[in-house]
């Protein structure tokens, strides 16, 4: 990225966007130096097309039931990413298990958002695992991708308490307040060039932040 440029994010989704309306807003409010170049989502009815409209953004619609398996999928879904020539791409809602060439021919510029405080949590079901457990807090993880699903050097996490009366709907609902706000705080590090995939690998913790971007002490469950 040549100096004086905005950061050029691609952002894959898959369904309603919110955490892509985030950045959205975080770009056009100046927080982030940064602007969305396409979207890309693999569901032909994705709300995240709207938003993507509304902002006059570049949408591409790669559905993934009109290819034979992962591979061709992630072939085509490769191509359309390099040719926005990205500096980042965001991982926003995508609900798709990537192979293993795809991650790493973007290896270091590949984020995703996990609703858990990682590495608790992998996979689905965050929500309702975490009331079941009895845990005291919950959140979400900005990671960088890597062939393991769910096991990438963390960036950040956000954390909130569980309340007596959660159930898995209201804990979900609370912990997009999180990641609304921790999404474009790991985009923002990573363009001005605090954290790197090296830098995340090698740190002890995550830095962790409450609702209110208050770094508190990490995350325990």
């Amino acid at each position: 990225m040549a100096a004086g440029d905005k950061a050029r994010l691609v952002v894959l989704a898959s369904g309603n966007g919110s955490n892509f309306q985030a950045i959205i807003d975080a770009c056009e409010s100046g927080r982030l130096d940064a602007e969305v170049v396409r979207l890309i989502v693999n569901r032909p009815g994705a709300y995240a097309l709207e938003r993507a409209a509304t902002h006059g953004i570049p949408a591409e619609v790669i559905d993934h039931k009109a290819y034979p398996d992962r591979e061709a999928f992630d072939a085509a879904l490769g191509e359309a990413v390099a040719a926005a020539e990205p500096d980042w791409i965001v991982m926003a809602g995508f609900m798709r298990i990537l192979t293993d060439g795809f991650v790493e021919r973007f290896r270091g510029r590949l984020i995703n958002i996990h609703p858990s405080l990682l590495p608790k949590y992998p996979g689905m079901n965050t929500h309702a695992r975490a009331l079941e457990a009895g845990d005291r807090v919950h959140g979400a993880t900005v990671h960088f991708v890597t062939p393991t699903v769910d096991a990438g050097p963390p960036i950040i996490q956000g954390q909130i308490e569980i309340h007596a009366d959660d159930t898995p709907e209201g804990l979900k609902e609370r912990i997009h307040g999180i990641e609304h706000r921790i999404y474009p705080q790991a985009i923002e590090w990573l363009i001005e060039g605090r954290v790197d995939f090296e830098h995340a690998r090698h740190q002890p913790a995550p830095a962790v932040v409450d609702i209110d971007g208050r770094v508190i002490a990490p995350a325990q469950g």
